[in-house]
């Protein structure tokens, strides 16, 4: 740190005592939502959860309303006691506005720094209100291929503002035009899409996964091989989905070839390629510490003195798993997008594998059970003060939008919340189980009364995507001091604040430029 006078320790907390084991418990994709028949959580058998809530929560007998607006009524977020909601999405991690849908990345970031940065789809549009991302190294890179070769644009064609925006993508495309790229012009633009696939099939792999998805993605993009082509983007879309069993992120790759045969885009030698996702891992520079990749267009932000760090500084032994498709949210982007233990002889970082080459909701308990074990090992074994997992069954079984898997990997899902609770209770701990976002709770289209929305055949059109609901986040175990409760006053408080609260329970006061700890203690 450059500020000579800056001090990693942490002062003590007035009323809380240091030395309980705290396990912090991610659901990934568990948002909040009413009952509903699409509501996979509420569907599912999640005795372990509902048991926190009606235990802690009595006051939320929640009165008649359009489902749409109970969603999202903040009112809601002043549950009592032990058990809350939070947000997890829009401004409250970092994205532009309250419109925009939380996702595993931002979310995690948020929980672990303790602090609101700009964030993803927020960054880029800075970067292309202010004109930054044409004046940046990358832009000029991409300049000096493009002069030689085609420009190539890899990444989700969507509107949903997860993973990436259309708008940011036309925006990209008229002001690149505009910035020494005119001579397009004189010539005439001949762009068109060249390849493509589902996203869950095709490209985007994460923390290698499963290299079939990064290959065939290669092969489509790249040597412009696939096993279905097409002359247009818009015929390959038809006649792929004319498969009864056909999913948007499933489908297979397919290229686009000319009169003759030929492949329109494939990537060769001298050309520019521009990934224009904005999640962390994609758009953006991956890893500030190993500097990846070399050339990108907007820089990630900037996220130091995570909670993390802090804890490790005074004293706080930490042990982070989850399986292979959420290990980076609990350890990378947990820690600020950075690779790594702060202090290996401080800290245990175990990956799950997860199961490869299987479409999540044909495998929906996926590997929860056995990131509990993991946990509940490192629990016993009394080695850790923090004990940090993340399930992810509700996000990625969600994003496949089989409802009956879905409720099978949200009681899977719940099953591991109680193996870990029930550990905690056994050594006397503290338990902090929360979101990183909401997906499983909703899983239908909705108009703006909240009414499911019809295909033209009369079926009900599945949500896949995020939502914009608020999560859960519940406290409780043995170790939990009397008297402690959640905060009434911070009807809009954030997966942020969590950073605090968890600091707190350690026994310890959070930095002054945290955001506010969600609880209290109070006497009697």
């Amino acid at each position: 740190m450059g500020d000579s006078s800056f001090s990693w320790r942490l002062a003590d907390h007035p009323r809380l005592p240091k030395g309980r084991t705290v396990a912090v418990v991610v659901l990934d994709g568990w948002g909040e939502a009413g009952p509903d028949r699409y509501n996979c959580i509420h569907v599912a058998e999640t005795p372990t959860m509902d048991s926190l809530k009606k235990r802690n929560a009595s006051c939320l007998a929640m009165p008649p309303m359009p489902f749409a607006v109970m969603l999202n009524d903040g009112r809601f977020a002043n549950a009592p006691d032990k058990w809350r909601l939070i947000k997890a999405h829009g401004t409250a991690v970092g994205l532009p506005t309250d419109d925009d849908m939380g996702n595993s990345e931002v979310g995690h970031n948020a929980l672990g720094a303790g602090r609101i940065y700009a964030q993803g789809a927020k960054l880029v549009d800075i970067a292309l209100a202010s004109g930054k991302i044409f004046e940046g190294k990358g832009f000029k890179y991409i300049k000096e291929c493009f002069d030689k070769g085609t420009l190539h644009l890899i990444g989700l064609l969507s509107d949903g503002g997860v993973h990436s925006r259309l708008d940011q993508l036309q925006l990209l495309l008229k002001e690149a035009l505009e910035n020494d790229l005119s001579k397009l012009r004189e010539k005439g633009v001949d762009a068109q899409i060249a390849s493509g696939g589902g996203r869950m099939y095709v490209t985007m792999d994460r923390y290698e996964n499963d290299w079939d998805v990064v290959k065939r993605g290669w092969d489509a993009h790249v040597l412009g091989e696939a096993p279905y082509k097409f002359r247009s983007a818009v015929e390959a879309l038809k006649k792929l989905r004319e498969d009864p069993n056909a999913n948007d992120q499933y489908l297979p790759p397919f290229v686009i070839v000319d009169e003759h045969g030929k492949p329109v885009g494939p990537i060769v030698d001298g050309d520019a390629v521009v990934t224009f996702n904005f999640r962390a891992d994609r758009m953006l520079q991956y890893d500030g510490e190993l500097k990846l990749p070399s050339h990108y267009l907007v820089a990630p932000p900037e996220i130091e003195r995570t909670s993390g760090e802090y804890l490790v500084h005074n004293g706080i032994r930490i042990f982070a798993c989850s399986e292979t498709v959420k290990f980076g949210h609990v350890t990378f982007f947990w820690n600020g997008n950075r690779s790594g233990c702060f202090d290996p002889s401080m800290e245990e970082y175990t990956e799950v594998p997860s199961d490869i080459g299987i479409a999540f909701n044909l495998q929906p308990k996926m590997k929860a059970s056995e990131i509990a074990e993991k946990a509940r090992e490192a629990i016993h074994s009394h080695k850790y003060n923090q004990v940090r997992v993340n399930i992810p069954n509700g996000d990625m079984v969600g994003h496949t939008g089989d409802i009956e898997a879905t409720v099978i990997g949200c009681k899977a899902a719940d099953e591991a919340v109680k193996m870990i609770i029930d550990a905690v209770e056994q050594v006397g701990g503290i338990y902090i189980i929360t979101a990183d976002h909401g997906n499983a709770e909703d899983m239908v289209k909705r108009n703006k009364n909240g009414r499911p929305l019809l295909d033209k055949k009369g079926n009900i059109q599945i949500l896949t995507s995020h939502t914009l609901n608020h999560v859960p986040i519940a406290m409780g175990g043995p170790g939990l001091e009397p008297g402690v409760r959640f905060r009434m006053d911070i009807p809009d408080a954030g997966l942020a604040n969590v950073a605090a609260t968890v600091m707190n329970l350690h026994g310890f006061e959070a930095p002054s430029d945290y955001e506010l700890t969600l609880i209290e203690v109070i006497d009697g």
